[in-house]
């Protein structure tokens, strides 16, 4: 993990996408002495994290993001470079957040060829998901696969870390064998940390493969903390509802309980930002107003001169080429017709 050809790609996946950011451009002006620093500290295990800088985002719902320093997100590239790989042939085909090759659009795909094979669906999600990660869970889930006690020394310090960075997330659950000190338990992972993305897909894999080996559901797929089982029996799904409820207790997690329902795939299936039908597919009317008012936004920002029209421009693609994957031609039309009315004042 510390050969310096790693750490160099490690650099240089950090600052992908970054280099114009002061942290990214203070860390390459002298980046071998950097490297070289943070390869000694690694190697006498001197590293410690450093503070996060926290900012909330609303998309798609608020969110508290924590970002870490960039030599912090450097180690994170160093350590995920070796050790994905491992965990990597562990994963269910079917798993698809933050994995190469897989992503959003692909799990929307899933999903609808899953809707058209089926009758019933039953789509879960985990109540906070990263405020809800256990550690003592995580670092157990980790030790059975990785046996080298130094990295394990430095995922540990990682994983502490981000102790508390989002408690005023989580709301306590108590679960069976409890006493009153598991109020102290650490717990959270913060969102934003490489890290966390990776650490959150080991920590769900146990709900995977008791999904499909000891449930033996041959229809299930699974985005970060949202994951979907299909059949032709309601009362199979229901069954399996219970059972994971149960299962979930070990991983110390609990499901949003209540939209937890056994529907009909031919009504539309709620699923990352989308309503997915066997035939067809539906933004969310929700994302629609949503982007309608960040185009005005981002218009007006250009209008003032505080951001590029390639930056205006960028946010306009990046919304289409989301929403193309949905039935969405009329209504790209008329929302950005609305856009095309707009002159950029003469000053």
């Amino acid at each position: 993990m510390i050969d310096w050809s790693n750490l160099l790609l490690a650099f240089r996946l950090a600052a992908k996408g970054k280099r114009g950011k002061p942290s990214a451009a203070g860390f390459e002006h002298q980046v071998a002495d950097r490297l070289v620093e943070l390869q000694r500290e690694l190697t006498d295990f001197s590293y410690r994290p450093g503070g996060y800088v926290n900012f909330i985002i609303h998309e798609p719902k608020q969110r508290l993001v924590s970002a870490a320093p960039f030599r912090d997100r450097v180690v994170h590239h160093a350590l995920c470079n070796v050790i994905e790989p491992i965990f990597e042939r562990q994963f269910i085909a079917d798993s698809y957040a933050n994995r190469a090759g897989k992503g959003t659009h692909a799990a929307i795909d899933r999903l609808q060829a899953l809707s058209r094979k089926h009758r019933y669906v039953l789509r879960m999600d985990i109540v906070k998901h990263f405020p809800s990660l256990d550690h003592a869970v995580m670092i157990e889930n980790l030790r059975q696969t990785i046996r080298n006690e130094d990295v394990m020394r430095l995922i540990e310090r990682i994983i502490a870390s981000g102790a508390g960075v989002l408690s005023d997330e989580y709301e306590m659950v108590y679960f069976p064998g409890d006493d009153l000190f598991a109020v102290n338990r650490p717990r959270g992972l913060p969102i934003g940390n490489l890290t966390s993305q990776f650490w959150s897909n080991v920590y769900l894999t146990p709900l995977d493969l008791f999904v499909t080996q000891s449930l033996n559901c041959p229809a299930y797929l699974r985005y970060v903390d949202d994951f979907a089982l299909f059949s032709d029996s309601k009362r199979q799904l229901y069954e399996w509802k219970q059972a994971i409820i149960r299962f979930l207790y070990t991983l110390r997690l609990t499901i949003h309980e209540a939209p937890a329902q056994v529907i009909p795939c031919a009504h539309g299936i709620p699923w990352l930002g989308f309503v997915v039908y066997p035939t067809h597919r539906r933004i969310k009317a929700r994302n629609v107003v949503k982007f309608s008012r960040k185009l005005k936004d981002r218009w007006s920002e250009y209008c003032a001169g505080t951001i590029t029209f390639a930056e205006f421009d960028a946010s306009v693609k990046g919304w289409v080429n989301h929403v193309r994957y949905a039935d969405t031609w009329g209504l790209r039309t008329h929302v950005l017709g609305q856009g095309l009315v707009y002159r950029k004042p003469d000053f």
